[in-house]
């Protein structure tokens, strides 16, 4: 009896359990967020589709120009979002391409690029920044911008002279220049 008891009892607490998990999501309050609300701050975020498009458009504008690099794309908190090694590229391209992405979106507020804040610093070979890790003085890096916002950036290593790193960086943003308007 206890048996049967036991069995009956766990198929109630079972279909209870079930039937509140059924239940539909409220829908949310608005979508999307209300902007201005007090204490949120609304910002747009790079999609994995988009990182995808600049990465690549990057690699084939390079390859245009005869030189292999390493592109990594970050989120405007600086988190991979997307990442390409070309062949025949040298192991150093992996971090050095990350850091110069993270110096353009570090410095995106004082620098157009980090070509722009080496020249400000008179840096020579990509010198790393003492006070900010992950920041460094060379050419490759370019901020994403939507409508003025940073959503993120590129960085390219392996093209010969970060200008040249440069430009395959910028080539990638604008390979998706219409829907970052």
């Amino acid at each position: 009896m206890r048996l049967v008891f036991a069995a009956a009892a766990s198929l109630v607490a079972t279909s209870l359990v079930s039937g509140a998990l059924a239940q539909p999501l409220p829908a949310p309050a608005s979508y999307p967020p209300v902007v201005g609300a007090k204490g949120v701050v609304a910002t747009h975020t790079l999609s994995l589709a988009m990182a995808d498009q600049i990465a690549h458009g990057a690699v084939e504008a390079c390859h245009k120009m005869g030189f292999h690099t390493t592109i990594t794309v970050l989120d405007a908190s600086g988190a991979l979002k997307a990442f390409l090694r070309d062949d025949m590229t040298g192991p150093h391209t992996i971090s050095l391409s990350k850091d110069k992405a993270y110096t353009a979106i570090t410095l995106s507020n004082r620098f157009a690029t980090s070509g722009t804040f080496a020249t400000a610093r008179s840096s020579t070979l990509g010198s790393p920044m003492t006070n900010i890790q992950g920041v460094v003085g060379v050419a490759g890096g370019v901020p994403i911008k939507y409508r003025g916002e940073v959503i993120g950036g590129v960085g390219s290593s392996g093209a010969v002279g970060g200008d040249k790193d440069e430009l395959c960086s910028q080539a990638g943003i604008d390979a998706v220049a219409d829907q970052l308007r």
